[in-house]
């Protein structure tokens, strides 16, 4: 998947596979989310000792299309990539691939809203994200 420019290496460990052997659905939001944060790390935009509380994001959409079962084993690895920046809101597309072959397991699109934790409201989403995911997307 040659337009992502961020990918995180996750082990897919047998507590998470359902009865049939593959990867259970549900995992793939989590791997997801792993490496969402890892993306947001990489930014510079979430630093050692920070606060999740300070990062301003939450999560307001979901959308997965799975495309063939991940089995126990299998080396993989998510691609993260920002596909725009609204006022409050970015939409970030990421696949689950084959680590080696990059061959396609799953693709999703979630929504990150910018949020402000302490008065509970979403918030405009900041210059500085803005400049670090350009940086890195063009976006």
């Amino acid at each position: 998947m040659s337009q992502f420019h961020f990918h995180h290496p996750i082990e897919v460990r047998y507590g998470d596979l359902d009865p049939q052997g593959h990867l259970n659905n549900a995992k793939y939001v989590t791997f997801f989310e792993q490496a969402r944060i890892q993306y947001i790390k990489h930014l510079g935009l979430f630093k050692e000792g920070q606060s999740f509380m300070d990062i301003g994001v939450i999560l307001a959409d979901v959308h997965i299309a799975y495309k063939k079962p991940v089995e126990w084993g299998t080396p993989v690895k998510v691609g993260v990539r920002t596909l725009k920046i609204g006022n409050k809101s970015m939409t970030v597309e990421q696949t689950v691939v084959h680590a080696e072959t990059e061959e396609l397991f799953a693709i999703g699109e979630v929504v990150m809203v910018a949020y402000d934790y302490r008065i509970g409201k979403s918030i405009p989403i900041s210059q500085e994200w803005r400049d670090a995911v350009h940086r890195l997307e063009g976006v």
